[in-house]
């Protein structure tokens, strides 16, 4: 190598060896040795022991090179030196110095911390005659002796990120490649070596314990924190370690300061950090290392939560952000990569450094967060603009960016609808413009307060109003921009307009207005909200429909709705079917939950409860599978499931399904839902014997601009049952007469209420008129049957009657609809007892034998269709995988999975794994 000399070409300096190779009493500048830096440093008393490290750096002895890297106040010399205690004297330390001058002083202190260790060079070998220099030839000896070692020497460099002199890493890298397995070298760092680490990477020759890995758990947390006299349950351990990232030296810094504290838990749960020793451990070791420019990019970029270089040039008012940030993260200067050119700073540091910067430039704050608005404004990035636009207090800016980005339906649904709402919960009444009154209107509709949402939609209505007028006027003036033209092209700064695109806020109007038609069962509103957002749709641009999908999906889902509560099912259909397919993935879940549950509740009230279960489950797995807790949807599919459950008389199922339906999102909650709930509840009472619960429950009518018919309807056959249930027939017929003969459901509750009131002659007459067999499902026609039955019991026709009886029993074994027959009364269960009906009841109504399996040579009857969900837990219980790795690999929980396979065990009419993997078999389902 240049510049390298022999040893004994030249006259040796006063720290050469002396003849015989005994050790030199001075470094190459005649100075004596520091022995601190050949000293492993002495660990605390509070200092943790940590297990799963020390095991990682075992592998230390079976790897040439072992890199520890981390921050200022990581933890590595410390976990090293404890690690290397263990094995003292064997392992030689050397605490490098950035005032080292040159390769000859890193030599010679190098080869004194081997003599001290106990592994004296050969004295062939030498010691570096200057200090500025060392010779090839030492080396090349230095590396052939440790090579000829049969056991190798543990060498541990601390803070070897202080040697910056690429020659003294190209001399490092020469020796260890040559020593062969006689060196163990353990590089302690906060930066990146200059070793070639990616040929040691692939070869299986480095061991690396980083960042990541040195920061502490919260059970380690828990632990450190013990040895200080502290007790943290483990969960405020855990919000600690997310606080500051298991960062070791703020996690000690934390518990000194929480001991001289009165209440130490509470100081640890909400320490300020601008005001601790963490603080000053920061700015001390880490900013004001740094120089003027590099200080001033931390304080301006600390306002955000990641950067880019370009974001950080444009806080900065400079063009050099690249190379500072990929400089800063390479000495791990708090300044962690995300990957694709983005950064954040750690939260502690991030935290410290804004309450640097409202020290060092009082005011500056909103002004940086205002650039970083405009700048995600620019980046289409509308999360981040909302949070810095409100961060600058700028709320027309940040009301604006929300109606132009077409996102008002984001405070509605969606994974950030509560977050938004908070946001602008923070707005205060000197906001004026149409953007602001939108915005409250929706932030107040969603939370159903429709007295202020509303007056906040017509101010904004008066307000675009007015601007299409003045707009109309202006048109042909000379000079004068139009309405609706985008004031920043008019030379104006984003910050000062107001005035949002007037498309994309006639269209967030529509679904306001449509979102209060549905709150208050307005359908004739709700219709023309729908056809003002047709009208305006193609003056939006294509993109921001498709990136918004949720609007599309809340006007369907409000049309449909105001819709059904009208009694206008298919219409409601119409509208829903389309809500419940959306696209959105988990930004739609809650739209197609709530679409999917109206769809099965027009099933439920039409009398098929079979499809109503299988929508309403589906429903409930568009929230399941995106881990979307139950109260953030509508719950209507849990009120559907509900009235099945009591239709198959599993009263303790209905009422767990009532009570969670209780919790539900409030901008969901509207009639159909409030109508939905008490009726559920009033049907479930009635089952179970409490008839005047029943009637309290129904007597409560729901505020509403229409009357709906099914709700009245509906309300109707409870109250006439609980009537019938009280021995009072003729009050239920005077009841239900009142409601008109197209609900088919009351239709057949009148006629067995006339039947109990001794008219069979005219229940049946109100059948054959009405013909519910011709429009209805399982749930009415089999009570409209049994109604036949024992209308043709009574005149004396018995072969008639159980004809009728085998034909409901068919009917509703399908289902599991029991209740139909309890409400018939004793004159019922001699039938049951016959032979034919006895065998088609048994297993499922009565106790006797199971249903007969089919013929040989029909297929297999598949009792009800599984879910796709279901077939997926079924295809991993074929593979034999236990309950927790089906929720592993289908990423839901075991409770989740035990509801799929207690469904589909239900199903296939089975009770135990393998049989349903058998029958799932045999009926062509794997």
């Amino acid at each position: 190598m240049a510049g390298f000399e022999e040893d004994g070409a030249e006259p040796k300096a006063p720290g050469a060896d002396a003849p015989g190779g005994t050790a030199p009493g001075a470094d190459p500048q005649g100075d004596p040795y520091l022995r601190t830096r050949f000293a492993i440093p002495a660990r605390p008393a509070t200092f943790l022991r940590r297990k799963r490290l020390l095991g990682h750096l075992d592998q230390a002895l079976s790897t040439p090179l072992t890199m520890v890297n981390g921050s200022a106040g990581a933890g590595k010399t410390l976990l090293v030196a404890d690690w290397a205690a263990e094995r003292e004297p064997s392992v030689a330390w050397f605490t490098t110095e950035a005032a080292d001058q040159g390769p000859g002083m890193f030599w010679a202190y190098l080869l004194q911390a081997l003599r001290d260790a106990g592994v004296p060079p050969p004295s062939g070998v030498g010691s570096p005659a200057d200090a500025s220099r060392v010779t090839h030839t030492l080396l090349a000896r230095l590396a052939a002796d440790l090579s000829a070692r049969e056991r190798p020497v543990t060498l541990v460099l601390d803070e070897y990120d202080q040697v910056r002199d690429p020659d003294i890493a190209q001399q490092l890298e020469f020796v260890l490649h040559h020593a062969g397995g006689g060196l163990r070298l353990i590089l302690v760092t906060r930066t990146e070596p200059l070793l070639p680490l990616h040929r040691y990477r692939a070869a299986g020759q480095l061991t690396e314990i980083r960042g990541a890995e040195l920061a502490f758990t919260p059970q380690e947390t828990a632990e450190l924190l013990a040895l200080h006299g502290l007790r943290l349950p483990l969960p405020a351990a855990g919000a600690l370690v997310e606080r500051t990232r298991g960062w070791a030296a703020g996690l000690r810094l934390c518990a000194l300061a929480a001991q001289e504290s009165p209440d130490p838990e509470t100081y640890l749960k909400e320490f300020e950090a601008d005001r601790s020793t963490v603080a000053d451990f920061l700015l001390a070791e880490v900013l004001k290392q740094q120089s003027p420019e590099v200080q001033d990019l931390l304080l301006r970029v600390s306002v955000l939560e990641r950067l880019c270089p370009e974001l950080a040039n444009a806080l900065t008012e400079r063009a050099d952000s690249e190379p500072i940030l990929a400089g800063l993260h390479r000495e791990n200067a708090f300044v962690e990569d995300l990957g694709h050119a983005w950064y954040r700073l750690h939260p502690l540091f991030g935290e410290i450094l804004r309450a640097h910067l409202r020290v060092r430039a009082p005011g500056l704050e909103p002004e940086l967060h205002l650039r970083a608005a405009h700048w995600f404004g620019r980046s289409g990035l509308l999360t981040e603009t909302l949070g810095h636009g409100a961060a600058a207090g700028d709320w027309e800016f940040t009301a604006r960016a929300l109606v132009d980005d077409l996102a008002i339906g984001q405070l509605f649904t969606g994974l950030r609808s509560d977050e938004f709402v908070e946001l602008f919960s923070h707005m205060g009444p000197e906001a004026g413009s149409t953007a602001t009154e939108l915005v409250r209107a929706a932030r107040d509709l969603s939370r159903c307060d429709l007295e202020h949402g509303l007056a906040h939609l017509r101010e904004a209505q008066r307000a675009l109003a007015e601007r299409e007028a003045a707009g109309s006027a202006d048109a042909g003036s000379p000079g004068t921009a139009p309405a609706d033209a985008d004031p920043r092209e008019a030379g104006g700064s984003p910050g000062d307009a107001s005035v949002p695109d007037e498309a994309a806020a006639r269209l967030s109007c529509a679904l306001l207005e449509a979102s209060a038609a549905r709150l208050t069962g307005s359908p004739t509103r709700a219709e023309a909200a729908a056809a003002d957002a047709e009208k305006v749709r193609g003056q939006v641009p294509a993109h921001l429909l498709a990136k918004h999908p949720e609007l599309t999906a809340l006007l369907l889902t409000h049309l449909g709705s105001t819709r059904l509560w009208a009694g206008r099912f298919e219409e409601a259909r119409a509208a829903l079917t389309p809500a419940a397919d959306c696209p959105g993935g988990a930004s739609t879940a809650l739209l197609r939950e709530d679409a999917l549950g109206r769809l099965a509740l027009i099933d439920c009230l039409d009398g098929w409860a079979g499809r109503a279960e299988r929508k309403a489950r589906a429903a409930m797995a568009e929230t399941e599978r995106f881990g979307l807790p139950r109260s953030a949807g509508s719950g209507i599919g849990l009120l559907v499931l509900a009235a099945v459950a009591v239709d198959r008389n599993e009263l303790n199922e209905a009422q767990a399904l009532l009570d969670a339906a209780a919790e539900s999102h409030p901008a969901l909650r509207d009639p159909v839902m409030e109508a939905g709930r008490a009726l559920a509840t009033a049907r479930l009472r009635l089952a179970r014997g409490d008839t005047r619960g029943a009637l309290d429950a129904v007597r409560p009518a729901v505020t509403a601009e229409v009357v709906s018919p099914w709700a009245a309807g509906q309300s109707a056959l409870v109250a006439s049952a609980a009537h019938l249930a009280q021995g009072r027939p003729e009050a239920a017929v005077r009841l239900l007469r009142e409601v008109p003969e197209d609900q088919l459901a009351c239709a057949v509750e009148e006629a067995r209420a006339r039947l109990a009131a001794g008219e069979p002659g005219a229940a049946v007459e109100l059948l054959d008129r009405t013909r519910p067999e011709d429009h209805c499902g399982p749930a009415v026609t089999v009570r409209a049957t049994l109604v036949r039955a024992r209308a043709a019991e009574r005149s004396g026709d018995p072969a008639a009657a159980r004809r009728l009886v085998a034909r409901a029993l068919r009917e509703a074994r399908r289902d599991r609809l029991r209740r139909p027959f309890l409400e018939t009364g004793p004159w019922l269960r001699p039938l049951l007892r016959t032979g034919p009906l006895q065998e088609l009841a048994g297993g499922w109504l009565t106790p006797g034998a199971p249903p007969p399996p089919p013929a040989e040579d029909a297929p297999p009857v598949v009792v009800e269709e599984l879910s796709g969900r279901e077939r997926d837990v079924l295809r991993r219980l074929a593979m034999m995988m236990s309950t927790e790795e089906i929720g592993a690999d289908l990423y839901v929980s075991v409770n989740t999975v035990k509801t799929h396979l207690k469904s589909a065990y239900r199903k296939l009419g089975v009770n135990r794994r393998h049989d349903a993997v058998r029958r799932a078999r045999e009926r062509g389902l794997l």
